[in-house]
């Protein structure tokens, strides 16, 4: 495990421009989405982030191969990884940005849940309380009966749920698997799979859209190396609720480019979820309240990123 410096003003820093990064990337995205199918904007994306990161990880001299210790697993993570991108970036290109945002934050609530039956992690009733109130945030945002629920909360919902079951499954291997393999397979699989639907969604591309999709896989990169190195330099709990922050980027930025203004309602949500979330992120950066890696170490709404992986 890499050990931590005594920066976390510095590693604050950081972690927020690592998650302006991120909020960057999904704007580009919903402007993508206008005109290309999600399967191609994944692909050039996850193309143009493929090369930065597989010479940054060849540099590492601490990886010495790239087979992993738990091949199904990893093949499942990557799976979930896949679905959570996917379903992600279709709900940035139909859903305002803060509302998207605010069905994604339910993920680190959601990983509580899951850790139950895979884990065997016993949750305690303030977790329990933390979670129940999480979720009347989500029921708050989307208003069911009170407005319509289209594919796009449905597709944001599902990213939650696939990002929270792929960082459970980084909780029981993280600590045996190398950043490169729980990293590049992803990455790998992503673009067969995505790269498999090109013959029936390709469109033609200017060269100034190419450009931004080079630009959402620079963009992705340079994100996970900042937040990598904000949690190196500061404890997780300061840095983990530091995600929360893309939703002020995703007003903004949907607010000046997109005209959207999120309603009463979808800001009432957010902020309980964002407090719950806050709330289990402490919880469990309590000593001896997770066994495993707590939600703080191993959740990220992006596939292929492990914040602070306990091993190389």
């Amino acid at each position: 495990m890499t050990t931590q410096s005594n920066s976390p003003a510095m590693g604050l820093g950081i972690a927020f421009l690592g998650f302006a990064f991120y909020a960057t990337h999904d704007a580009i995205t919903k402007h993508l989405g206008a005109d290309y199918s999600v399967f191609q904007i994944i692909f050039f994306a996850m193309l143009f982030a493929f090369l930065p990161m597989s010479v940054i990880i060849l540099a590492d001299k601490k990886t010495d191969n790239f087979r992993p210790r738990h091949p199904w697993l990893v093949f499942g993570r990557s799976c979930l990884s896949i679905i959570a991108l996917s379903c992600g970036f279709y709900a940035f290109t139909v859903l305002p940005l803060a509302e998207v945002y605010s069905l994604l934050f339910a993920a680190p609530l959601l990983i509580t849940v899951f850790s139950i039956p895979i884990l065997g992690e016993v949750v305690r009733m303030q977790r329990w309380a933390a979670v129940v109130v999480g979720l009347i945030g989500v029921l708050i945002v989307l208003r069911p009966g009170a407005t319509d629920l289209t594919l796009g909360h449905a597709a944001a919902l599902m990213s939650a749920c696939a990002s929270a079951l792929a960082s459970v499954v980084v909780r029981k291997i993280g600590a045996e698997e190398r950043s490169a393999v729980l990293i590049l397979y992803p990455m790998l699989l992503a673009m067969l799979v995505m790269g498999g639907t090109l013959p029936s969604v390709y469109k033609p591309m200017e060269l100034s859209h190419l450009a931004l999709m080079a630009g959402l896989g620079f963009l992705s990169v340079l994100a996970q190396l900042c937040i990598i190195a904000g949690y190196r330099s500061a404890p997780a709990a300061v840095i983990a609720p530091m995600q929360y922050s893309q939703i002020l980027w995703a007003t903004a930025f949907g607010f000046l480019f997109f005209q959207e203004s999120p309603d009463i309602y979808v800001g009432i949500g957010s902020s309980v979820i964002i407090a719950s979330g806050i709330f289990v992120v402490w919880r469990e950066s309590r000593t001896n309240v997770s066994m495993r890696s707590p939600v703080s170490r191993t959740f990220s709404a992006r596939f292929a990123v492990t914040p602070n992986p306990p091993r190389k």
